[in-house]
């Protein structure tokens, strides 16, 4: 179902839609913005799963 997903062709198709629709001033913003999206959800990601962690180890030093 996804073979060719990926083809050439069908990423110059996507980037030149973008390109229409955004147009060349925004990209750069665009590209940024989504950059510090992923990283803050890869470091919330990170210390969500210490938390878990650091809660449970207190929860069993409480009893």
């Amino acid at each position: 179902m996804l073979t060719g997903l990926f083809d050439p062709l069908h990423v110059i198709i996507l980037l030149v839609v973008t390109l229409l629709i955004f147009g060349p001033r925004r990209l750069p913003e665009l590209g940024s913005s989504i950059g510090k999206t992923l990283k803050m959800f890869k470091e919330a990601q990170k210390g969500w799963g210490s938390t878990e962690v650091e809660d449970a180890s207190a929860r069993r030093s409480k009893e």
